[in-house]
């Protein structure tokens, strides 16, 4: 009798959210309805849930646009949150009849089954940064989209424009003289300045991710995650937000399959078809890689041979795909056995965190030079502790000592 008044009292709530309202429900262990599903608008949601969750609810959520604000509203009301993923809650997805109340009560019983396909609750931090990261890729698909759109203009009147960036210098001059229609040329006119207003935008956000790549949240990762080839700051950044936390993979076999990156398997009876990546995973991650991958064949010969010899057997697509993997799992080791990358010399990783200053504004390289920075990286990664002097692009640089960087950064003799 105990044992049942205890089960009883721990009920199981569903929340389905929308954007003005959300639907609530909720049953004990028996799959009995303890709270009948009801709609509650958004604004009261707060005092709704402080009147009427209990500290022994569990309560699930799906993954949707606004979830963690109300992951954030309940997370210390009751005893357990949990979301899920929608695309693997197949139950409601698949159902044939679907309401806002029935699909509650059929998160509810997928919860009190411990059948929930649960996601990671990312701190706020890393949704602060996944959301910028959204945002300059808005903003980049806005600029390509102006570009789309002028030179369908010139287009339809048979006009070449020239190579380069539209709004910049001798370009610039040359769309703002063109002799169209009134109409035409106010279009023109109008374009040019949303894109350089859009192309603004995109510069303050890529600064401010500069800013946070060596900050005290980010930057021991960045620096770890710069030190391929091919990959630069805002790609870093990209890879970052996107892992979150690295020790929530226990193999770069499970990075890869979050990536979206396995191989697809058609097994049925004796017949055995490999497929391409799944893409069942986190697309902006893919994007980094493969944008990173393409940059590592083109700059460094290690990386270059390997695709060349995939390229044999597979398409050259398929190809970079293939590199892409063979980074990320490298990333894997390099974030979570913190160990450093050895396809460079010190020579070359020196080289690559000077690169890396060099695309920092003043504020992010926290009161260093380009040449203490560069060192700063160094040190943290165990590597070139006593290079002074680099020579790269034919001409000598100089690399600051290390005891000039300890000076300005005594907390790195924790590291020593």
């Amino acid at each position: 009798m105990k044992r049942e008044r205890k089960t009883r009292e721990v009920r199981y709530m569903g929340l389905d959210i929308h954007k003005h309202y959300i639907t609530v429900g909720g049953m004990n262990a028996e799959q009995e309805i303890v709270l009948r599903p009801r709609d509650v608008v958004m604004e009261r949601f707060k005092t709704w849930a402080e009147s009427n969750l209990r500290k022994t609810d569990e309560v699930v959520l799906e993954a949707t646009t606004n979830t963690w604000d109300v992951y954030d509203t309940i997370v210390s009301l009751v005893k357990r949150v949990v979301v899920a993923h929608p695309a693997e809650v197949k139950q409601i997805a698949n159902a044939r009849v679907k309401t806002d109340h029935q699909d509650v009560i059929r998160l509810v019983r997928l919860l009190i089954a411990e059948l929930v396909p649960e996601v990671w609750v990312p701190p706020l931090e890393v949704r602060e940064l996944r959301a910028m990261i959204s945002y300059r890729w808005r903003l980049v698909k806005m600029a390509t989209a102006i570009q789309n759109r002028m030179h369908s203009l010139l287009h339809r009147h048979n006009i070449q424009a020239p190579d380069g960036k539209i709004d910049v210098g001798a370009n610039r001059a040359w769309w703002e003289q063109l002799q169209l229609s009134a109409l035409e040329t106010l279009r023109l006119k109008q374009e040019l300045k949303t894109l350089r207003m859009v192309r603004e935008h995109i510069v303050d956000v890529e600064k401010e991710l500069g800013r946070l790549s060596t900050s005290e949240r980010w930057g021991s990762q960045t620096v770890r995650v710069m030190q391929l080839p091919g990959v630069g700051v805002i790609v870093t950044m990209t890879i970052l937000s996107a892992i979150g936390d690295i020790r929530r993979f226990e193999s770069p076999k499970k990075l890869v399959g979050y990536a979206g990156m396995g191989a697809g398997v058609h097994d049925s009876g004796q017949k055995h078809r490999e497929k391409g990546i799944t893409k069942f995973g986190r697309k902006e991650l893919r994007w980094a890689l493969v944008e990173a991958s393409w940059q590592a064949v083109r700059s460094n010969p290690r990386w270059r041979a390997q695709y060349d010899e995939l390229c044999k057997r597979k398409h050259p697509n398929q190809a970079i795909v293939a590199i892409a993997r063979k980074l990320l799992v490298t990333l894997w080791y390099l974030l979570s056995k913190q160990e450093s990358y050895n396809g460079w010399s010190d020579e070359d990783l020196a080289y690559k965190m000077l690169t890396w200053a060099w695309h920092m504004d003043r504020r992010a390289l926290n009161g260093m030079s380009n040449q203490q920075f560069a060192k700063y990286g160094l040190i943290q990664l165990g590597r070139g502790e006593h290079l002074t002097r680099i020579v790269k692009g034919g001409q000598p640089r100089r690399i600051a000592a290390k005891e000039e960087v300890l000076a300005l950064k005594p907390e790195l003799y924790l590291k020593q």
